[in-house]
């Protein structure tokens, strides 16, 4: 647990405070943004990125929340501004549709997340890819819930919403991974 102590520490500017900091949270924010991202060079860039920010605003952290719901937060907004980055760069953010015309599974990108085992890696690029395609409020609930393990509660914390709306995000979230997998997952 983070006491006040060590954030006032990191707001000294306290190089090993903050180097503790990097070396508690990196996981987190790594595998945050590689949930989101699907892409290990951008989920490193943007770990750094996160790091860096938090190194430079921690002055404006009022404790209100936990260091690491502010951490989530600051790793899914810039991860949401590098999605954007990229679908800019596809000429105006036309995306490569899930499915092709006989709504088999296109070539599937060589994704790779800590917390997938190899046996499942195949169906786990297929789900990340289906999730690519999810409206960004509904990603990163399910990103954070199913992912990382958060409780719907955390969040809401991190997303500024209310568990009813978070509970909402995952509901429709399922239902339209659930159109999107059927025919890939029939016999």
């Amino acid at each position: 647990m983070i006491d006040a102590d060590f954030v006032k520490l990191l707001k000294a500017g306290d190089e090993a405070a903050f180097s503790r900091l990097v070396d508690m949270h990196q996981q987190l924010v790594y595998n945050t943004a590689l949930g989101l991202l699907q892409s290990s060079e951008d989920a490193e860039d943007i770990a750094q990125e996160v790091f860096v920010q938090a190194y430079e605003s921690i002055g404006t952290f009022k404790g209100e929340a936990k260091l690491s719901t502010w951490l989530y937060r600051i790793t899914v907004t810039k991860s949401l501004d590098r999605i954007k980055y990229l679908n800019r760069k596809k000429r105006g953010g036309f995306v490569l549709s899930l499915f092709s015309k006989d709504n088999s599974m296109n070539d599937l990108p060589d994704f790779n997340h800590p917390g997938v085992k190899l046996v499942n890696k195949e169906r786990a690029t297929v789900l990340f890819r289906a999730m690519a395609t999810l409206p960004d409020n509904q990603r990163i609930a399910f990103t954070l819930h199913k992912v990382e393990g958060l409780s719907h509660q955390e969040i809401g914390e991190i997303l500024n919403c209310t568990i009813a709306s978070v509970e909402a995000l995952m509901h429709r979230a399922k239902q339209n991974l659930r159109k999107l997998l059927t025919d890939y997952y029939k016999p």
